[in-house]
Formats: C-alpha cells, sequence, structure tokens
C-alpha cells in the first residue's frame, strides 16, 4: 500500500493504518531499533511503541515522508529505551553510540540556528558527499549500523569504513565552521 493511502487510514482512525505500517516498515523499524539496543525484545517493544507513538501522531501530523517519520519516532524511543536502560544499571550498556562521535561537532544547542536551519545545514552537507560516502555516513549515524555489518554490505574492510566516517567528519566539522555553526 502507498504511504498516502496508508496516512490517510491514520487520519480515518482506521486500525488498518497500523497493520498496513507494520507490514511495510516493521523490518526497517526493528532494524534501527535492534542497531540501538542490541536485545530483540526491546527492539521489538520500541518497534509496537513507534506504531502507538504513530498513531497519537497522525493526525495532526502529516509527514511527507512516512518511512523517515516512522524512523526518527523509532530512534527517538530506543534512545530513550537506552539511556533508561543505562541510567538502571551503570555501566550495563552497549559502549558508545555512534551519535557520541559527533557530539563534538555538531553542537547540543545553538543560539544562533534553529534545529530546522541547522537540518538543512545538515542535509545540504549530506547532498554534497559523494554516494557511497553519503550512505556509509547515513548508514552509521541514522540507522546505527556498525563498522562491521557497513563493511559487509559494501564490500569494504572495517579499516576503510573507519577511515570513511573519520573523513567524513572532518568534512562536517570544516563545513559547519563555514556556515558558522562550529566555531
Amino acid at each position: 500500500m502507498e504511504d498516502n493511502k496508508i496516512i490517510e487510514l491514520y487520519f480515518m482512525r482506521d486500525d488498518t493504518a497500523i497493520s498496513e505500517t507494520k507490514r511495510k516498515y516493521g523490518k526497517l523499524l526493528y532494524s534501527i531499533s535492534y542497531n540501538i539496543l542490541k536485545t530483540k525484545e526491546d527492539a521489538e517493544e520500541c518497534e509496537n511503541d513507534t506504531y502507538i507513538s504513530a498513531w497519537e501522531c497522525i493526525p495532526p501530523n502529516n509527514p511527507q515522508a512516512l518511512s523517515a517519520f516512522l524512523g526518527r519516532i523509532t530512534r527517538n524511543i530506543s534512545f530513550k529505551k537506552l539511556k533508561h536502560r543505562n541510567a538502571q544499571k551503570r555501566g550495563g550498556g552497549n559502549g558508545a553510540m555512534p551519535l557520541d562521535e559527533l557530539s563534538n561537532i555538531i553542537p547540543d544547542s545553538c543560539d544562533a540556528f534553529s534545529q530546522l536551519e541547522l537540518t538543512e545545514i545538515l542535509n545540504a552537507f549530506l547532498r554534497s558527499l559523494p554516494t557511497r560516502e553519503r550512505q556509509v555516513f547515513i548508514c552509521h549515524y541514522w540507522y546505527c549500523d556498525s563498522i562491521k555489518d557497513i563493511a559487509r554490505q559494501f564490500g569494504f574492510t572495517q579499516s576503510k569504513v573507519k577511515m570513511m566516517l573519520s573523513r567524513t567528519r572532518k568534512k562536517l566539522l570544516e563545513h559547519l565552521k563555514r556556515e558558522e555553526v562550529y566555531i
């Protein structure tokens, strides 16, 4: 079923919206959550929480890209669960997350820039990258795929993936400096 039809079901408050969402995006949402949490049970729970959240958010929201909208919900729920789990059991987490690598580059809050402006700057940066470099960057920092999984997916060595990500982070820092986001 097409995304616009699924969204229409949400607006009509038809329960079929959730089953159609699960059918079309269930594997994607599960994999996003699993890559963050590394446990089957937690990933399944976050996937299901995503459907509930989507039901509550649509309407009033009318997402332009349903997969991105759902992916963002799943990521937020999964990171919240990870934070809660790590707070309960100090040192019991999965180690550093890919986003931790960007914490020194992308400021937590910008006085001069709104989230929307920062998003536009980041999107422009991503569009400027060669296709493979952009794909590797998004796999690691958006989908939280491991270095090992990315290397296998693209047929690269793990050291090549690490080097690509390191160089791309440096390019991102330079881009943010040119845009005067990071001084």
